[in-house]
Protein backbone atom coordinates (compact mmCIF):
# COMPACT_ATOMS: atom_id res chain seq x y z
CA UNK A 1 0.00 0.00 0.00
CA UNK A 2 2.96 2.33 0.56
CA UNK A 3 3.95 1.98 -3.12
CA UNK A 4 0.35 2.72 -4.15
CA UNK A 5 0.40 5.89 -2.02
CA UNK A 6 3.71 6.95 -3.55
CA UNK A 7 2.16 6.55 -7.01
CA UNK A 8 -0.94 8.55 -6.02
CA UNK A 9 1.21 11.41 -4.72
CA UNK A 10 3.35 11.36 -7.88
CA UNK A 11 0.23 11.49 -10.06
CA UNK A 12 -1.13 14.40 -8.02
CA UNK A 13 2.17 16.26 -8.40
CA UNK A 14 2.06 16.37 -12.21
CA UNK A 15 -0.43 18.25 -14.36
CA UNK A 16 0.71 16.45 -17.49
CA UNK A 17 -1.73 13.87 -18.82
CA UNK A 18 1.14 11.96 -20.41
CA UNK A 19 3.05 12.00 -17.13
CA UNK A 20 0.07 10.66 -15.20
CA UNK A 21 -0.55 7.88 -17.74
CA UNK A 22 3.12 6.84 -17.87
CA UNK A 23 3.41 6.72 -14.08
CA UNK A 24 0.29 4.59 -13.69
CA UNK A 25 1.27 2.32 -16.60
CA UNK A 26 4.69 1.58 -15.12
CA UNK A 27 3.10 0.80 -11.75
CA UNK A 28 0.44 -1.52 -13.23
CA UNK A 29 2.94 -3.38 -15.40
CA UNK A 30 4.99 -4.31 -12.30
CA UNK A 31 2.03 -5.44 -10.17
CA UNK A 32 1.33 -9.10 -9.49
CA UNK A 33 -1.89 -10.42 -11.03
CA UNK A 34 -3.70 -10.68 -7.71
CA UNK A 35 -3.18 -6.97 -6.91
CA UNK A 36 -4.12 -5.52 -10.28
CA UNK A 37 -7.89 -5.11 -9.96
CA UNK A 38 -7.68 -3.81 -6.40
CA UNK A 39 -5.02 -1.21 -7.24
CA UNK A 40 -7.16 0.09 -10.10
CA UNK A 41 -10.27 0.17 -7.92
CA UNK A 42 -8.38 2.29 -5.39
CA UNK A 43 -7.09 4.57 -8.16
CA UNK A 44 -10.71 5.10 -9.13
CA UNK A 45 -11.49 5.97 -5.47
CA UNK A 46 -13.55 2.79 -5.05
CA UNK A 47 -12.85 1.07 -1.70
CA UNK A 48 -14.32 -2.17 -3.05
CA UNK A 49 -13.82 -3.78 -6.43
CA UNK A 50 -15.47 -2.23 -9.49
CA UNK A 51 -18.18 -4.91 -9.54
CA UNK A 52 -19.06 -4.45 -5.85
CA UNK A 53 -21.55 -1.59 -5.50
CA UNK A 54 -21.77 -1.74 -1.69
CA UNK A 55 -20.91 1.31 0.38
CA UNK A 56 -18.56 1.10 3.35
CA UNK A 57 -21.01 3.08 5.46
CA UNK A 58 -18.30 5.30 6.91
CA UNK A 59 -19.05 9.00 7.06
CA UNK A 60 -17.03 11.96 8.30
CA UNK A 61 -17.93 11.39 11.95
CA UNK A 62 -16.92 7.71 11.90
CA UNK A 63 -13.58 8.40 10.19
CA UNK A 64 -12.89 11.20 12.66
CA UNK A 65 -13.75 8.99 15.64
CA UNK A 66 -11.44 6.20 14.40
CA UNK A 67 -8.53 8.58 13.73
CA UNK A 68 -8.92 10.36 17.09
CA UNK A 69 -9.03 7.02 18.91
CA UNK A 70 -5.78 5.90 17.27
CA UNK A 71 -4.08 9.26 17.84
CA UNK A 72 -5.28 9.39 21.45
CA UNK A 73 -6.50 12.95 20.99
CA UNK A 74 -9.77 14.44 22.15
CA UNK A 75 -13.04 14.46 20.30
CA UNK A 76 -13.07 17.18 17.65
CA UNK A 77 -9.30 17.26 17.25
CA UNK A 78 -9.51 16.11 13.64
CA UNK A 79 -11.69 19.11 12.84
CA UNK A 80 -8.83 21.52 13.51
CA UNK A 81 -6.54 19.60 11.15
CA UNK A 82 -9.28 19.46 8.54
CA UNK A 83 -9.75 23.23 8.74
CA UNK A 84 -6.12 23.66 7.73
CA UNK A 85 -6.28 21.48 4.61
CA UNK A 86 -9.97 20.91 3.71
CA UNK A 87 -8.94 17.33 2.98
CA UNK A 88 -9.81 14.35 5.15
CA UNK A 89 -6.81 12.24 4.09
CA UNK A 90 -4.33 15.02 4.80
CA UNK A 91 -6.07 15.83 8.10
CA UNK A 92 -5.81 12.21 9.31
CA UNK A 93 -2.16 12.04 8.24
CA UNK A 94 -1.37 15.24 10.16
CA UNK A 95 -3.29 14.11 13.24
CA UNK A 96 -1.53 10.74 13.44
CA UNK A 97 1.90 12.22 12.68
CA UNK A 98 1.41 14.92 15.28
CA UNK A 99 0.54 12.27 17.87
CA UNK A 100 3.74 10.37 17.07
CA UNK A 101 1.86 7.38 15.62
CA UNK A 102 4.42 4.86 14.31
CA UNK A 103 3.30 1.20 13.95
CA UNK A 104 5.90 -1.46 14.68
CA UNK A 105 4.78 -3.98 12.07
CA UNK A 106 5.02 -3.95 8.28
CA UNK A 107 2.89 -1.58 6.24
CA UNK A 108 -0.45 -3.23 5.30
CA UNK A 109 -0.49 -4.56 1.76
CA UNK A 110 -3.06 -3.66 -0.87
CA UNK A 111 -4.83 -6.95 -0.22
CA UNK A 112 -4.85 -6.39 3.53
CA UNK A 113 -6.35 -2.93 3.09
CA UNK A 114 -8.87 -4.33 0.62
CA UNK A 115 -9.83 -7.07 3.08
CA UNK A 116 -10.32 -4.45 5.79
CA UNK A 117 -12.57 -2.40 3.49
CA UNK A 118 -14.67 -5.49 2.72
CA UNK A 119 -14.96 -6.25 6.44
CA UNK A 120 -16.08 -2.67 7.08
CA UNK A 121 -18.69 -2.87 4.30
CA UNK A 122 -20.02 -6.11 5.75
CA UNK A 123 -20.12 -4.96 9.39
CA UNK A 124 -23.39 -4.03 11.06
CA UNK A 125 -23.62 -0.72 12.80
CA UNK A 126 -21.46 2.39 12.89
CA UNK A 127 -19.62 1.31 16.03
CA UNK A 128 -18.44 -1.93 14.44
CA UNK A 129 -17.34 -0.20 11.24
CA UNK A 130 -15.51 2.50 13.19
CA UNK A 131 -13.67 -0.12 15.27
CA UNK A 132 -12.53 -1.94 12.13
CA UNK A 133 -11.20 1.28 10.60
CA UNK A 134 -9.40 2.15 13.84
CA UNK A 135 -7.74 -1.28 13.80
CA UNK A 136 -6.56 -0.67 10.23
CA UNK A 137 -5.21 2.80 11.08
CA UNK A 138 -3.30 1.42 14.09
CA UNK A 139 -1.32 -0.76 11.66
CA UNK A 140 -0.86 2.07 9.15
CA UNK A 141 1.84 4.78 9.19
CA UNK A 142 0.54 8.36 8.69
CA UNK A 143 1.64 8.76 5.02
CA UNK A 144 -0.25 5.57 4.11
CA UNK A 145 -3.25 6.54 6.25
CA UNK A 146 -3.52 9.51 3.87
CA UNK A 147 -4.21 7.13 0.98
CA UNK A 148 -6.47 4.82 2.98
CA UNK A 149 -8.74 7.68 4.01
CA UNK A 150 -8.77 9.29 0.58
CA UNK A 151 -9.95 6.04 -0.98
CA UNK A 152 -12.61 5.68 1.73
CA UNK A 153 -13.81 9.22 1.07
CA UNK A 154 -14.45 8.37 -2.59
CA UNK A 155 -12.39 11.27 -3.91
CA UNK A 156 -8.63 10.89 -4.45
CA UNK A 157 -8.26 14.45 -5.75
CA UNK A 158 -5.14 13.58 -7.76
CA UNK A 159 -6.46 14.52 -11.21
CA UNK A 160 -6.87 10.94 -12.40
CA UNK A 161 -9.89 10.04 -14.51
CA UNK A 162 -11.17 6.83 -16.05
CA UNK A 163 -9.76 7.91 -19.41
CA UNK A 164 -6.29 8.16 -17.85
CA UNK A 165 -6.67 4.68 -16.37
CA UNK A 166 -7.79 3.19 -19.68
CA UNK A 167 -4.80 4.76 -21.44
CA UNK A 168 -2.49 3.45 -18.70
CA UNK A 169 -3.89 -0.09 -19.04
CA UNK A 170 -3.34 0.02 -22.80
CA UNK A 171 0.23 1.27 -22.36
CA UNK A 172 1.09 -1.11 -19.52
CA UNK A 173 0.16 -4.23 -21.46
CA UNK A 174 0.70 -3.07 -25.05
CA UNK A 175 -2.94 -3.28 -26.13
CA UNK A 176 -4.89 -1.04 -28.56
CA UNK A 177 -6.55 1.86 -26.78
CA UNK A 178 -9.88 1.36 -28.57
CA UNK A 179 -9.96 -2.31 -27.53
CA UNK A 180 -9.38 -1.33 -23.90
CA UNK A 181 -12.10 1.34 -24.10
CA UNK A 182 -14.56 -1.15 -25.58
CA UNK A 183 -13.81 -3.74 -22.91
CA UNK A 184 -14.24 -1.10 -20.22
CA UNK A 185 -17.62 -0.15 -21.65
CA UNK A 186 -18.79 -3.75 -21.77
CA UNK A 187 -17.58 -4.83 -18.37
CA UNK A 188 -18.16 -1.57 -16.51
CA UNK A 189 -15.13 -2.60 -14.43
CA UNK A 190 -11.64 -1.25 -15.12
CA UNK A 191 -10.10 -3.89 -12.87
CA UNK A 192 -11.63 -6.66 -14.97
CA UNK A 193 -10.57 -4.79 -18.10
CA UNK A 194 -6.96 -4.69 -16.85
CA UNK A 195 -6.99 -8.45 -16.17
CA UNK A 196 -8.27 -9.11 -19.68
CA UNK A 197 -5.65 -6.77 -21.16
CA UNK A 198 -2.84 -8.43 -19.25
CA UNK A 199 -3.94 -11.85 -20.53
CA UNK A 200 -4.50 -10.52 -24.09
CA UNK A 201 -8.18 -11.47 -23.84
CA UNK A 202 -9.89 -8.12 -24.46
CA UNK A 203 -11.96 -9.76 -27.21
CA UNK A 204 -13.64 -11.82 -24.46
CA UNK A 205 -15.13 -8.71 -22.83
CA UNK A 206 -18.88 -8.94 -22.88
CA UNK A 207 -21.76 -7.03 -21.41
CA UNK A 208 -23.31 -9.11 -18.64
CA UNK A 209 -26.71 -8.89 -17.03
CA UNK A 210 -26.73 -7.69 -13.41
CA UNK A 211 -23.35 -6.03 -13.80
CA UNK A 212 -24.29 -2.33 -14.07
CA UNK A 213 -22.61 -0.01 -16.53
CA UNK A 214 -21.83 3.62 -15.92
CA UNK A 215 -24.38 5.84 -17.60
CA UNK A 216 -23.83 7.75 -20.80
CA UNK A 217 -23.83 11.45 -19.94
CA UNK A 218 -24.89 14.61 -21.74
CA UNK A 219 -22.87 17.76 -22.27
CA UNK A 220 -24.50 21.11 -21.53
CA UNK A 221 -25.19 23.44 -24.45
CA UNK A 222 -25.90 27.13 -23.97
CA UNK A 223 -28.34 27.65 -26.84
CA UNK A 224 -29.63 26.15 -30.12
CA UNK A 225 -26.73 27.69 -32.06
CA UNK A 226 -24.22 25.75 -29.96
CA UNK A 227 -26.24 22.56 -30.44
CA UNK A 228 -26.14 22.90 -34.23
CA UNK A 229 -22.44 23.75 -34.16
CA UNK A 230 -21.80 20.40 -32.48
CA UNK A 231 -24.42 18.21 -34.20
CA UNK A 232 -25.55 17.70 -37.77
CA UNK A 233 -29.31 18.27 -38.09
CA UNK A 234 -31.88 16.87 -37.99
CA UNK A 235 -31.54 15.94 -34.32
CA UNK A 236 -33.85 14.18 -31.89
CA UNK A 237 -35.23 16.06 -28.90
CA UNK A 238 -37.12 14.92 -25.82
CA UNK A 239 -38.14 16.59 -22.58
CA UNK A 240 -35.40 16.50 -19.97
CA UNK A 241 -36.76 14.17 -17.31
CA UNK A 242 -36.59 15.31 -13.71
CA UNK A 243 -36.45 12.09 -11.72
CA UNK A 244 -33.89 9.44 -10.79
CA UNK A 245 -31.65 7.99 -13.49
CA UNK A 246 -32.05 4.21 -13.37
CA UNK A 247 -30.65 1.19 -15.18
CA UNK A 248 -32.87 -1.87 -15.29
CA UNK A 249 -31.47 -5.39 -15.72
CA UNK A 250 -33.89 -8.25 -16.38
CA UNK A 251 -33.57 -11.98 -16.89
CA UNK A 252 -36.85 -13.84 -16.66
CA UNK A 253 -38.56 -12.86 -13.42
CA UNK A 254 -35.30 -11.57 -11.90
CA UNK A 255 -35.17 -7.77 -12.08
CA UNK A 256 -32.69 -5.38 -10.47
CA UNK A 257 -32.32 -1.61 -10.60
CA UNK A 258 -29.26 0.62 -10.19
CA UNK A 259 -29.01 4.37 -9.84
CA UNK A 260 -26.69 6.68 -11.75
CA UNK A 261 -23.93 6.18 -9.15
CA UNK A 262 -24.34 2.37 -9.45
CA UNK A 263 -26.06 1.94 -6.09
CA UNK A 264 -28.69 -0.76 -6.14
CA UNK A 265 -32.21 0.61 -5.68
CA UNK A 266 -34.22 -2.53 -6.46
CA UNK A 267 -36.09 -2.64 -3.15
CA UNK A 268 -36.91 1.08 -3.30
CA UNK A 269 -39.16 0.72 -6.35
CA UNK A 270 -41.07 -2.56 -6.01
CA UNK A 271 -43.82 -1.52 -8.44
CA UNK A 272 -41.30 -1.09 -11.27
CA UNK A 273 -39.63 -4.42 -10.44
CA UNK A 274 -42.97 -6.27 -10.35
CA UNK A 275 -44.07 -4.74 -13.65
CA UNK A 276 -40.80 -5.67 -15.38
CA UNK A 277 -40.80 -9.23 -14.02
CA UNK A 278 -44.07 -9.95 -15.84
CA UNK A 279 -42.74 -8.95 -19.28
CA UNK A 280 -41.44 -11.55 -21.77
CA UNK A 281 -38.09 -10.03 -22.82
CA UNK A 282 -34.66 -9.92 -21.18
CA UNK A 283 -32.11 -7.14 -21.30
CA UNK A 284 -30.84 -3.81 -19.97
CA UNK A 285 -32.72 -0.53 -20.25
CA UNK A 286 -31.64 3.01 -19.45
CA UNK A 287 -34.24 5.43 -18.20
CA UNK A 288 -35.55 7.70 -15.49
CA UNK A 289 -37.78 6.82 -12.56
CA UNK A 290 -40.43 9.49 -12.06
CA UNK A 291 -43.49 9.86 -9.89
CA UNK A 292 -46.65 9.06 -11.88
CA UNK A 293 -50.21 9.53 -10.73
CA UNK A 294 -53.56 10.02 -12.48
CA UNK A 295 -51.90 9.96 -15.89
CA UNK A 296 -49.39 12.72 -15.15
CA UNK A 297 -45.75 12.96 -14.16
CA UNK A 298 -45.39 14.27 -10.62
CA UNK A 299 -42.92 17.08 -9.93
CA UNK A 300 -39.58 16.06 -8.50
CA UNK A 301 -40.36 17.38 -5.02
CA UNK A 302 -43.13 14.77 -4.78
CA UNK A 303 -40.72 11.97 -5.66
CA UNK A 304 -38.32 13.27 -3.03
CA UNK A 305 -40.47 11.66 -0.35
CA UNK A 306 -39.28 8.27 -1.64
CA UNK A 307 -35.58 9.04 -1.83
CA UNK A 308 -33.54 7.27 0.81
CA UNK A 309 -36.36 4.83 1.59
CA UNK A 310 -34.98 1.35 1.06
CA UNK A 311 -38.37 -0.29 1.43
CA UNK A 312 -41.24 2.20 1.16
CA UNK A 313 -44.46 1.36 2.94
CA UNK A 314 -47.84 0.79 1.31
CA UNK A 315 -49.07 4.29 2.18
CA UNK A 316 -46.10 6.00 0.49
CA UNK A 317 -46.35 3.70 -2.54
CA UNK A 318 -49.99 4.73 -2.94
CA UNK A 319 -49.25 8.41 -2.41
CA UNK A 320 -46.28 8.61 -4.80
CA UNK A 321 -46.37 5.70 -7.27
CA UNK A 322 -43.44 5.51 -9.67
CA UNK A 323 -42.78 4.30 -13.19
CA UNK A 324 -39.62 3.81 -15.25
CA UNK A 325 -39.61 6.04 -18.31
CA UNK A 326 -37.27 4.26 -20.69
CA UNK A 327 -35.22 6.15 -23.28
CA UNK A 328 -32.56 3.65 -24.37
CA UNK A 329 -31.87 -0.07 -24.71
CA UNK A 330 -28.34 -1.33 -24.01
CA UNK A 331 -28.98 -5.04 -24.50
CA UNK A 332 -32.04 -7.05 -25.46
CA UNK A 333 -33.07 -10.64 -25.97
CA UNK A 334 -36.35 -12.48 -26.51
CA UNK A 335 -36.32 -14.08 -23.07
CA UNK A 336 -36.95 -17.77 -22.35
CA UNK A 337 -33.25 -18.29 -21.66
CA UNK A 338 -32.02 -16.95 -25.01
CA UNK A 339 -28.87 -14.80 -24.88
CA UNK A 340 -29.15 -11.03 -25.04
CA UNK A 341 -27.58 -8.96 -27.81
CA UNK A 342 -25.31 -6.06 -26.85
CA UNK A 343 -26.52 -2.83 -28.48
CA UNK A 344 -23.86 -0.35 -27.30
CA UNK A 345 -22.33 0.05 -30.76
CA UNK A 346 -25.67 0.17 -32.56
CA UNK A 347 -26.86 3.66 -33.56
CA UNK A 348 -29.51 5.27 -31.39
CA UNK A 349 -31.97 4.96 -34.28
CA UNK A 350 -31.70 1.15 -34.10
CA UNK A 351 -31.69 1.05 -30.30
CA UNK A 352 -34.85 3.14 -30.24
CA UNK A 353 -36.59 0.85 -32.72
CA UNK A 354 -35.75 -2.14 -30.54
CA UNK A 355 -36.96 -0.28 -27.47
CA UNK A 356 -40.27 0.70 -29.08
CA UNK A 357 -40.83 -2.91 -30.17
CA UNK A 358 -41.07 -3.88 -26.48
CA UNK A 359 -44.42 -2.08 -26.25
CA UNK A 360 -43.56 -0.20 -23.06
CA UNK A 361 -45.68 2.84 -23.98
CA UNK A 362 -48.91 2.30 -22.08
CA UNK A 363 -47.58 -0.71 -20.15
CA UNK A 364 -48.27 -0.40 -16.39
CA UNK A 365 -45.11 0.54 -14.52
CA UNK A 366 -43.42 1.92 -17.63
CA UNK A 367 -43.34 4.87 -19.96
CA UNK A 368 -41.44 5.83 -23.09
CA UNK A 369 -40.03 9.26 -23.81
CA UNK A 370 -41.68 11.16 -26.64
CA UNK A 371 -39.16 11.93 -29.36
CA UNK A 372 -39.48 14.83 -31.79
CA UNK A 373 -37.33 15.98 -34.69
CA UNK A 374 -35.67 19.38 -34.98
CA UNK A 375 -33.99 20.49 -38.19
CA UNK A 376 -32.85 24.02 -37.35
CA UNK A 377 -32.38 26.56 -34.57
CA UNK A 378 -35.97 27.84 -34.82
CA UNK A 379 -37.41 24.35 -34.28
CA UNK A 380 -35.03 23.73 -31.38
CA UNK A 381 -36.00 27.02 -29.78
CA UNK A 382 -39.71 26.27 -30.22
CA UNK A 383 -39.28 22.81 -28.65
CA UNK A 384 -37.37 24.32 -25.74
CA UNK A 385 -40.00 27.01 -25.16
CA UNK A 386 -42.76 24.38 -25.20
CA UNK A 387 -40.87 22.20 -22.72
CA UNK A 388 -40.43 25.13 -20.35
CA UNK A 389 -44.11 26.04 -20.71
CA UNK A 390 -44.90 22.54 -19.45
CA UNK A 391 -42.82 23.33 -16.36
CA UNK A 392 -39.89 21.21 -17.50
CA UNK A 393 -36.28 22.35 -17.07
CA UNK A 394 -35.25 21.83 -20.68
CA UNK A 395 -34.46 19.39 -23.47
CA UNK A 396 -32.25 16.41 -24.18
CA UNK A 397 -30.89 16.55 -27.73
CA UNK A 398 -29.49 13.40 -29.29
CA UNK A 399 -27.74 12.36 -32.47
CA UNK A 400 -29.84 9.50 -33.91
CA UNK A 401 -26.72 7.93 -35.44
CA UNK A 402 -24.72 7.82 -32.19
CA UNK A 403 -23.69 4.77 -30.20
CA UNK A 404 -23.99 4.40 -26.44
CA UNK A 405 -20.79 5.25 -24.60
CA UNK A 406 -21.03 4.41 -20.87
CA UNK A 407 -19.45 6.92 -18.54
CA UNK A 408 -18.64 9.36 -21.33
CA UNK A 409 -19.81 12.97 -21.59
CA UNK A 410 -19.42 13.58 -25.30
CA UNK A 411 -21.39 15.57 -27.87
CA UNK A 412 -23.70 12.77 -29.05
CA UNK A 413 -26.08 13.78 -26.24
CA UNK A 414 -26.51 17.43 -25.32
CA UNK A 415 -28.71 19.02 -22.70
CA UNK A 416 -30.25 22.41 -23.22
CA UNK A 417 -31.59 24.08 -20.13
CA UNK A 418 -31.80 27.53 -18.67
CA UNK A 419 -32.50 28.57 -15.11
CA UNK A 420 -36.16 28.50 -14.12
CA UNK A 421 -35.62 31.96 -12.69
CA UNK A 422 -33.15 33.86 -10.56
CA UNK A 423 -33.53 35.22 -7.06
CA UNK A 424 -31.65 38.04 -5.38
CA UNK A 425 -30.59 36.63 -2.01
CA UNK A 426 -28.63 37.89 0.98
CA UNK A 427 -25.48 36.03 2.06
CA UNK A 428 -25.82 35.21 5.77
CA UNK A 429 -23.08 32.60 6.19
CA UNK A 430 -19.85 31.53 4.51
CA UNK A 431 -17.59 28.51 4.80
CA UNK A 432 -14.06 27.59 3.80
CA UNK A 433 -13.94 25.90 0.40
CA UNK A 434 -12.43 22.58 -0.65
CA UNK A 435 -9.73 21.51 -3.07
CA UNK A 436 -8.27 24.41 -5.02
CA UNK A 437 -10.53 26.77 -3.04
CA UNK A 438 -9.11 25.76 0.29
CA UNK A 439 -8.16 28.83 2.27
CA UNK A 440 -10.86 31.09 0.84
CA UNK A 441 -14.48 31.55 1.83
CA UNK A 442 -16.30 30.18 -1.21
CA UNK A 443 -19.38 28.34 0.10
CA UNK A 444 -22.20 30.85 0.60
CA UNK A 445 -25.39 30.27 2.61
CA UNK A 446 -28.06 32.69 1.43
CA UNK A 447 -31.51 33.84 2.48
CA UNK A 448 -34.60 35.74 1.35
CA UNK A 449 -36.76 38.20 3.26
CA UNK A 450 -39.60 36.63 5.23
CA UNK A 451 -42.75 38.57 4.33
CA UNK A 452 -45.25 36.18 5.89
CA UNK A 453 -47.88 37.80 8.12
CA UNK A 454 -46.46 38.38 11.58
CA UNK A 455 -42.81 38.07 10.52
CA UNK A 456 -40.44 40.63 11.98
CA UNK A 457 -39.51 43.46 9.63
CA UNK A 458 -36.53 42.46 7.49
CA UNK A 459 -36.27 38.94 8.94
CA UNK A 460 -34.10 36.71 6.74
CA UNK A 461 -34.79 32.99 6.25
CA UNK A 462 -32.27 30.66 4.64
CA UNK A 463 -33.11 28.94 1.38
CA UNK A 464 -29.89 27.36 0.15
CA UNK A 465 -26.15 27.18 -0.27
CA UNK A 466 -24.01 27.64 -3.38
CA UNK A 467 -20.30 27.49 -4.13
CA UNK A 468 -20.09 27.87 -7.91
CA UNK A 469 -20.40 30.79 -10.29
CA UNK A 470 -17.89 33.36 -9.09
CA UNK A 471 -14.36 33.73 -10.41
CA UNK A 472 -11.34 33.02 -8.22
CA UNK A 473 -10.59 36.75 -8.14
CA UNK A 474 -14.12 37.57 -6.99
CA UNK A 475 -13.93 34.93 -4.28
CA UNK A 476 -10.60 36.25 -3.00
CA UNK A 477 -12.02 39.78 -2.86
CA UNK A 478 -15.19 38.64 -1.09
CA UNK A 479 -13.14 36.51 1.33
CA UNK A 480 -11.42 39.66 2.59
CA UNK A 481 -14.78 41.40 3.01
CA UNK A 482 -16.39 38.46 4.86
CA UNK A 483 -13.37 38.09 7.17
CA UNK A 484 -13.77 41.74 8.15
CA UNK A 485 -17.55 41.41 8.62
CA UNK A 486 -17.76 38.11 10.50
CA UNK A 487 -20.29 38.16 13.34
CA UNK A 488 -19.44 34.74 14.83
CA UNK A 489 -17.49 31.58 14.02
CA UNK A 490 -18.64 27.99 14.36
CA UNK A 491 -15.78 25.75 13.21
CA UNK A 492 -15.41 26.24 9.47
CA UNK A 493 -18.65 28.21 9.23
CA UNK A 494 -18.95 31.97 9.79
CA UNK A 495 -22.09 33.99 10.37
CA UNK A 496 -21.53 37.22 8.47
CA UNK A 497 -23.10 40.63 8.32
CA UNK A 498 -26.16 40.32 6.04
CA UNK A 499 -25.20 42.99 3.52
CA UNK A 500 -24.02 41.18 0.36
CA UNK A 501 -26.71 40.42 -2.25
CA UNK A 502 -26.08 37.70 -4.84
CA UNK A 503 -28.18 36.68 -7.81
CA UNK A 504 -28.88 32.94 -7.61
CA UNK A 505 -29.95 30.79 -10.57
CA UNK A 506 -31.58 27.40 -10.00
CA UNK A 507 -33.65 24.71 -11.68
CA UNK A 508 -36.42 23.81 -9.24
CA UNK A 509 -37.94 25.09 -6.00
CA UNK A 510 -38.63 22.31 -3.51
CA UNK A 511 -40.20 22.06 -0.09
CA UNK A 512 -37.51 21.46 2.53
CA UNK A 513 -37.46 21.39 6.34
CA UNK A 514 -33.70 22.00 6.29
CA UNK A 515 -34.09 25.73 5.77
CA UNK A 516 -35.99 28.32 7.78
CA UNK A 517 -37.83 29.39 4.64
CA UNK A 518 -39.36 25.94 4.23
CA UNK A 519 -37.95 25.75 0.70
CA UNK A 520 -34.72 24.74 -1.03
CA UNK A 521 -33.36 25.51 -4.49
CA UNK A 522 -32.20 22.60 -6.63
CA UNK A 523 -28.81 23.08 -8.31
CA UNK A 524 -28.30 26.68 -7.14
CA UNK A 525 -25.38 28.64 -8.59
CA UNK A 526 -24.25 32.20 -8.21
CA UNK A 527 -24.79 34.37 -11.28
CA UNK A 528 -23.24 37.58 -9.96
CA UNK A 529 -22.84 39.86 -6.98
CA UNK A 530 -25.51 42.56 -6.97
CA UNK A 531 -23.31 45.42 -5.74
CA UNK A 532 -26.01 47.95 -6.59
CA UNK A 533 -28.57 46.31 -4.29
CA UNK A 534 -28.97 46.50 -0.53
CA UNK A 535 -30.21 43.64 1.62
CA UNK A 536 -33.59 45.34 1.91
CA UNK A 537 -34.01 44.93 -1.87
CA UNK A 538 -33.59 41.13 -1.84
CA UNK A 539 -36.43 38.89 -2.99
CA UNK A 540 -39.27 37.96 -0.67
CA UNK A 541 -40.40 34.54 0.50
CA UNK A 542 -43.73 35.11 -1.26
CA UNK A 543 -41.87 35.16 -4.58
CA UNK A 544 -40.29 31.80 -3.79
CA UNK A 545 -43.67 30.37 -2.81
CA UNK A 546 -45.20 31.53 -6.10
CA UNK A 547 -42.41 29.89 -8.09
CA UNK A 548 -42.93 26.67 -6.18
CA UNK A 549 -46.66 26.69 -6.97
CA UNK A 550 -45.89 26.98 -10.67
CA UNK A 551 -44.10 23.63 -10.47
CA UNK A 552 -46.59 21.82 -8.27
CA UNK A 553 -49.20 21.00 -10.91
CA UNK A 554 -47.48 17.92 -12.39
CA UNK A 555 -47.74 16.67 -15.96
CA UNK A 556 -44.33 18.13 -16.66
CA UNK A 557 -43.12 15.61 -19.24
CA UNK A 558 -44.95 14.22 -22.24
CA UNK A 559 -44.63 10.49 -22.79
CA UNK A 560 -45.01 8.55 -26.00
CA UNK A 561 -48.42 7.01 -26.66
CA UNK A 562 -48.70 3.37 -27.78
CA UNK A 563 -47.67 3.11 -31.40
CA UNK A 564 -46.04 6.55 -31.51
CA UNK A 565 -43.62 6.58 -34.48
CA UNK A 566 -39.92 7.31 -34.30
CA UNK A 567 -39.17 10.74 -35.82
Amino acid sequence: MDRWCALARAVAATSSRTGKVEAVAAYLAALPEEDLALAIAFLGAHPLSGSDARATGLGWAAIAAAAEAVAGTGEGSLGAAYDRSSDMGTAVEELLAGAGHAPDGPVPTLREVGAAFHAIAGARGTAARTALLADLLRRTPPPVAWGVVRVLSGDLRIGLRDGHLEAAIARAFGRPADAVAWAAMCTGDLGETARLARADRLVDAALALFRPLTCMLATAAADPAEVLARMTPPVWVEDKLDGIRAQLHKEGAIVRLWSRDLKEITDAFPEVVAAAAALPWDGILDGEIVGWKDGAVLPFHALQARLGRKRPGAELLAEVPAILVAFDALALGPGAGAPVTTLLRAPLRERRERLEALGLAGTPGFGLTLLERAADAAELDAAFTAARARGNEGLMIKDPESGYTPGRRGIAWLKLKRPLATLDCVVVGVETGHGRRHGVLSDYTFAVIDDRPGAAEGRLVTIGKAYSGLTDAEIREMTRWFEEHTLSRHGRYRVVEPAVVVEIAFDVVMRSPRHASGYALRFPRIVRIREEKSAAEADRLSTVSALHERLAAGGRVRLAAPGAPTP
